[in-house]
């Protein structure tokens, strides 16, 4: 990694498992960086399912689901943090443009007013001030037309049929202090590339992982655990 590396940032990037990382969260897994600062990065494990459908998640908060689209879709394996909340990665759905309210800046505190899916107790009070031009509450604007929605809202929306066309829910996240994503990009523990939304909404989740590959014109069987990062 060159001398200004640390000063990358990968917001809005895929992180892509080299075979030589075998961590069991992060083995053979594509990340979406939400964002990345010199404070860390956040990011959700997208090719990951956890035995819960979205079907029965709404069920668990005493919702109904009418998406025909999304009664029998995963909700995913994000990432080892906070495992029993969710965030709802989606398309940007804009609030009224007469009432937008400034974006915040990339850097800003990454985790706060998770939203609590009632897996684990009472639902944590939504406390995130990363609320911009998005229609719901508690929302990450992320650059490259996404969102980071961790209020209960998103879901109230999906129940009524309403809500982003494109979505992804997962449990828990993926969290890097500061320099530690550096750090094992440095070690070859990830490839890295721009981020392409039919990866993560639009391709079966067992296929995500070589068509993330396919973005920088490799397949798995090509790499090893001593090749470099992109």
């Amino acid at each position: 990694m060159s001398a200004d590396s640390a000063s990358i940032n990968l917001t809005h990037h895929f992180l892509i498992a080299m075979p030589g990382l075998e961590d069991a969260s992060f083995a053979k897994s594509v990340v979406y960086l939400c964002e990345h600062s010199e404070r860390g990065a956040l990011g959700l494990v997208i090719n990951k399912p956890s035995d819960l459908s979205m079907r029965s998640l709404f069920e668990k908060v005493e919702l109904p689901l009418h998406r025909a689209d999304l009664l029998e879709a995963p909700v995913l394996r994000g990432g080892p943090v906070h495992t029993e909340r969710g965030f709802v990665l989606h398309e940007a759905i804009f609030a009224d443009p007469q009432n937008r309210i400034p974006s915040p800046k990339v850097g800003s505190e990454p985790v706060q007013g998770t939203l609590d899916l009632g897996l684990a107790g009472s639902a944590a009070k939504d406390t995130n001030p990363l609320k911009a031009e998005s229609v719901y509450a508690s929302t990450m604007m992320i650059p490259g037309g996404l969102e980071m929605t961790t209020s209960k809202d998103v879901l109230e929306a999906l129940s009524t049929g309403a809500g982003p066309r494109k979505v992804l829910i997962s449990l828990g996240y993926s969290a890097w202090g500061e320099g530690q994503l550096e750090s094992e990009l440095a070690e070859n523990s990830w490839l890295t590339v721009g981020a392409d939304a039919d990866v993560i909404f639009d391709t079966p989740i067992e296929e995500r992982y070589e068509r993330a590959m396919g973005l920088l014109g490799l397949q798995s069987w090509m790499l090893s655990s001593e090749a470099g990062h992109s």
